[in-house]
């Protein structure tokens, strides 16, 4: 009875110090700086992910897997239907407005009547979320796409990323998504080397330098933008299911009316059956799988906030038309629903609920204030934001002090 009492006592005390010591290690988690990994894709529909859409003829099973693990936000926008104008409000928190930036850079407008000045940079005064991490001891590096200014002094190791891994002027892989890249800020790759893994590739890199200090990862894949070109065995397995897909004969496109400028019908795709589009967004999908398994293997997933979002809505009604943003409206360059609603998921580990949803209202200028939030960073007093922090929604709250959104 003896020897069972004292076994009894021993079997206490191991399960708490194993308590104790579990305790201890939550709290040290707690207590380290929360990295930021932010990924974004170009050109991406809300309805391209088969986390907001249960038919989608795509298979993205890694994005699915980060909203599983997060918070998906089913009301999620980009302040503008075109790339730079978002890309902008995302770096400043601020609506890219504010500096006459409506266009995509270096883009010109023609049409039926004159239009307004625009701007076609991001000016060096802004304060970027680069520079606010920097500021407060984060490392930083830009991976990807940047066009948020033509020369060389507006690229992002100009704007507080300490790296600079893809990112210049052009809003397209110039050289296309296989290796030569014809990209100063690339390095030399071997022919045919495929885009998103180069870029993935240097991502963990970056990872494997920084894991031991607390550092703002942003990766800003080219994909899905044009042009159309994907992975041989993608695009295989894609031109087989679409041979399925379509056997029910039902059209891939459909008429629409246009009230202005013209009052011409245009062509908009309302099925999503491209073989091409749909093997680029499963290579991009990889290529997100990758970094967050890195996050595991590297044991820092548990102090990482990691971000996806889509810089403006897919291409329904332009440039190939190759994915249906249906049951929304319009996409890219359109400000009907399908422009400017995203994928827009945020994992917090310890923070957000797995799988959970929120319907509220919310836009790309709120990046900026919530990751400075979750980081327990605070904003420069001067400091102009039109953004608010959603950490209150993150932490499981059901409403933002907000009266209005704008475009």
């Amino acid at each position: 009875m003896r020897l069972t009492f004292r076994l009894l006592a021993i079997s206490i005390l191991a399960v708490l110090a194993a308590g104790f010591s579990g305790c201890a290690s939550s709290r040290a988690a707690a207590q380290r700086p929360l990295n930021v990994v932010f990924i974004l894709a170009d050109d991406f529909g809300w309805m391209d992910i088969g986390a907001n859409n249960p038919d989608c003829f795509y298979e993205t099973p890694n994005i699915n897997r980060l909203a599983a693990s997060g918070m998906n936000f089913t009301a999620g926008y980009a302040a503008n239907p075109v790339c730079s104008p978002t890309r902008f409000s995302i770096m400043t928190g601020k609506y890219p407005t504010r500096d006459a930036a409506t266009d995509w850079f270096t883009g010109r407008r023609t049409g039926r009547f004159n239009h307004a000045a625009y701007n076609d940079f991001m000016p060096l005064e802004e304060v970027t979320l680069g520079e606010a991490f920097k500021a407060h001891g984060y490392r930083t590096a830009f991976v990807g796409k940047w066009h948020l200014g033509a020369t060389e002094d507006l690229w992002p190791e100009h704007q507080g990323f300490d790296i600079n891994v893809g990112g210049w002027a052009a809003g397209s892989p110039k050289g296309g998504y296989f290796a030569p890249f014809d990209n100063p800020r690339l390095p030399a790759y071997p022919k045919g080397t495929h885009l998103p893994k180069a870029l993935t590739d240097e991502s963990l890199k970056i990872m494997d330098r920084f894991k031991d200090d607390p550092f703002l990862l942003y990766l800003s894949f080219y994909s899905v933008h044009t042009p159309l070109q994907g992975r041989e065995d993608l695009v295989k397995k894609y031109e087989a299911k679409r041979q399925q897909w379509i056997a029910d004969g039902r059209p891939e496109f459909a008429e629409e009316e246009q009230v202005w400028p013209t009052d011409k019908k245009r062509q908009v795709r309302i099925r999503q059956c491209h073989a091409v589009y749909a093997a680029m967004v499963e290579a991009m999908d990889e290529q997100i799988g990758r970094v967050l398994d890195h996050l595991d293997e590297l044991g820092i997933a548990d102090h990482t906030i990691v971000v996806f979002m889509s810089d403006n809505g897919g291409l329904s009604t332009a440039e190939g038309s190759p994915t249906s943003n249906l049951p929304l409206r319009g996409g890219k360059g359109w400000l009907y629903e399908g422009g400017v609603r995203e994928p827009f998921i945020i994992r917090w580990p310890g923070v957000t609920r797995p799988g959970s949803r929120c319907d509220v209202p919310v836009i790309s200028t709120d990046f900026y204030p919530t990751l400075l939030d979750a980081a327990g960073l605070p904003p420069r007093p001067e400091q102009t934001l039109d953004g608010v922090s959603l950490v209150p929604l993150l932490k499981g709250g059901k409403s933002l002090k907000r009266d209005a959104l704008f475009w």
